[in-house]
């Protein structure tokens, strides 16, 4: 969704998951990059700007920041705040923190975080605006885009970022 927004922006963008034989449940990745100029490699993202964590579960057994520039953002979908976050994970990255689990629980009936999680990333970065988002999620989710939509807004607006 968000390369897809950010083409609609006129940006150049590219997104792919990387995983292995992994069942439903399994630690994934997914890249995502945009540019305002066109993108050449083709690769994994090695040192990522941004880092979006789904599940707080994984902070315990992935190093999630592995790579992580030093001015990054780690988004983190979890109950605590990004201090206690940022106090027990390390200091030195931005770190954005929302409970995206009752956010999509509550907009769009159960607890799938993906959506919810872009306005989390959209208040921590500037990758794209709110309102690029709209064509990309009716695409996708057809009928079901305006609760998709709104779990998007709300997680923008109940993101903390420190």
């Amino acid at each position: 969704m968000l390369a897809l927004a950010a083409i609609g922006e006129g940006k150049y963008a590219q997104a792919f998951p990387s995983f292995g034989p992994e069942r439903r449940g399994a630690p994934v990745q997914a890249f995502v990059r945009s540019d305002d100029r066109p993108i050449r490699v083709r690769a994994e993202v090695r040192q990522p700007d941004v880092v979006a964590v789904l599940d707080s579960g994984l902070l315990d057994i992935v190093n999630v920041t592995d790579g992580l520039r030093d001015a990054g953002t780690i988004v983190v979908n979890t109950k605590k705040t990004p201090e206690e976050i940022k106090a027990r994970y390390g200091g030195k990255w931005r770190v954005a923190a929302v409970d995206a689990s009752t956010i999509a629980r509550e907009t769009i009936g159960v607890p799938i975080v993906n959506t919810t999680m872009i306005g989390a990333i959209l208040r921590a970065t500037d990758m794209v605006g709110m309102a690029s988002l709209e064509e990309p999620l009716k695409h996708r989710f057809g009928g079901r885009w305006g609760g998709n939509f709104q779990a998007c807004q709300k997680a923008y607006e109940k993101t903390l970022v420190v």
